[in-house]
């Protein structure tokens, strides 16, 4: 089991219950999408509009936003997101991506 699902159940009610947040996408992310989109500009800022929890194979996602006007949403891991530290969520949510990207990283082969 990767994720913790107490853990992952009171961040989802957080997260939901204060939707839209403003994120940022980290510079790798950025980066792929602009790749695979074509040369698109996508702005490293959003808004997470939904988040759904995908099983261990997916973790929790988050559907984004980027005031684009007509382009499509984007769906990506939360872990491939920064937030403001101030938000009262903060700490749950990087508790969440620090634990997520260990347990990855030890059931890689």
């Amino acid at each position: 089991m990767i994720d913790e699902l107490r853990q992952v159940n009171r961040l989802l009610v957080k997260l939901e219950e204060n939707l839209p947040i403003v994120a940022s996408l980290t510079p790798q992310a950025a980066a792929t999408l602009k790749d695979q989109a074509s040369g698109a500009d996508f702005s490293e800022r959003c808004q997470v509009t939904a988040v759904h929890y995908l099983g261990d194979e997916g973790g929790i996602v988050c559907r984004l936003d980027q005031g684009n006007g007509g382009r499509p949403s984007i769906v990506t891991s939360i872990t491939h997101l920064t937030f403001d530290r101030k938000q009262p969520f903060a700490r749950e949510i990087a508790a969440y991506q620090k634990n997520r990207n260990a347990r990855l990283r030890r059931a890689a082969p």
